[in-house]
């Protein structure tokens, strides 16, 4: 649990510091999540921007940060697994936007490296 905790805060702070994370919430400014549970609006719109993708299973653990855009932009941390026999899982942090009119998609995924596995 303790492994966990310091990676949240590494990953809330690496986020804050590389795409200037803003408290205030203002327009195209990321506001990092006080409470990082994956609530289940968030999961739904990840859900929506993983439909038809295939090779591997993406498990959220956190949501970091949203970003207010023309829709809105979400930053989770997720352990992906490739769906293959004998598949290390590894960190990412997977960028989706969903649009206004509420569809979604991957943005972007980044390869998070903290020293420990996803197993761990």
């Amino acid at each position: 649990m303790k492994k966990m905790i310091c990676v949240f805060a590494a990953l809330a702070l690496s986020l804050a510091l590389f795409v200037g994370a803003s408290a205030d919430g203002m327009m195209g400014g990321w506001q990092v999540c006080e409470n990082p549970a994956v609530t289940e609006e968030a999961q739904a719109v990840l859900d929506k921007a993983l439909e038809g993708f295939v090779g591997s299973k993406v498990e959220p653990v956190a949501l970091l940060a949203t970003q207010v855009v023309a829709g809105t932009n979400y930053c989770f941390l997720c352990k992906v697994t490739p769906v293959v026999p004998n598949a290390q899982s590894a960190w990412s942090l997977v960028y989706v936007y969903r649009a206004l009119d509420g569809s979604a998609r991957i943005l972007e995924f980044q390869d998070v490296t903290l020293g420990l596995s996803a197993a761990e």
